[in-house]
């Protein structure tokens, strides 16, 4: 039996006939208040406007964010860094541009048919794009070529301010680690289970910023500088899945790493099985 079908089950209390949170998902969310009082605000995404987040989701696909920012930089040196900017670069060009990205064929390729896509289905208008069901447009991010889950719900989170969880590697470590899921566990069953641990935090999560207790201290998770889209007001749970993935990034970056944990520094190893 799968942990995640196993935590399903332990939902419903017999006894009173209605549901109630399973532990994965009152441990899920005591991570996020244990991190977010030692770490604060992530400020993700790091950029300038919603596209510069897409063009960003895509860049950052089997590589690291520092390749990322050189391939940013160079576009927006060009000034092609925009919706138009891409649409009349020629291939070649835009290839060049982001080489440090890796795999920069295929990207400047995926970002011009995101552009194509734009054009033909909203006539070119981010906002009228986002102003879509979150649901529905999920369903169209992912049928284009090269938009996996992961950077489909960047985009729909970090650009367009849709409540959508994105799961990225460092997510499913730390949980199977933490034995909350299996290893056989699927991006949709993760990505369902942080939605719903973290949506009752909607109400107390200004409470929580505010909180005299919310400290920062040590490495900042995955923090970066403020930017124009990181600090943009959104509603709670928007927020709530904003920080909650910035603070996974951090653990993973910084403690559970993939060939040797320090689990004794991380401020979750308290949660780990076994640990009481």
């Amino acid at each position: 039996m799968r942990r995640t079908e196993l935590k399903r089950r332990t939902r419903q209390n017999s006894s009173a006939g209605k549901t109630r949170p399973s532990d994965a998902e009152q441990d899920i969310r005591a991570y996020f208040t244990t991190l977010y009082r030692a770490w604060g605000h992530q400020h993700w995404w790091p950029a300038q406007s919603p596209f510069e987040v897409i063009v960003g989701a895509y860049l950052t696909q089997n590589t690291s964010w520092i390749n990322v920012e050189r391939a940013l930089a160079n576009l927006r040196k060009a000034r092609v860094l925009s919706i138009g900017g891409i649409r009349r670069t020629p291939l070649s060009k835009l290839e060049q541009l982001i080489r440090s990205a890796g795999y920069f064929r295929q990207k400047a390729q995926r970002l011009k048919n995101f552009v194509q896509f734009l054009d033909d289905r909203y006539a070119g208008c981010l906002s009228g794009m986002f102003a879509e069901p979150t649901v529905k447009l999920r369903e169209e991010l992912l049928a284009l070529h090269g938009v996996g889950p992961e950077t489909a719900d960047s985009i729909l989170l970090y650009a367009g301010n849709h409540p959508s969880f994105v799961v990225d590697a460092y997510t499913r470590r730390i949980l199977e680690r933490h034995q909350l899921v299996s290893d056989r566990a699927t991006y949709e069953e993760i990505r369902e289970i942080f939605e719903r641990s973290l949506k009752p935090l909607q109400d107390d999560f200004l409470r929580l910023s505010l909180d005299p207790l919310t400290i920062v201290t040590g490495p900042r998770g995955s923090s970066h500088p403020p930017s124009r889209m990181s600090t943009a007001k959104r509603v709670a749970l928007v927020q709530i899945f904003n920080e909650m993935h910035g603070l996974i990034v951090g653990i993973g970056k910084h403690y559970c790493k993939k060939s040797q944990p320090e689990c004794d520094q991380c401020p979750l190893q308290k949660f780990l099985p076994g640990a009481h």
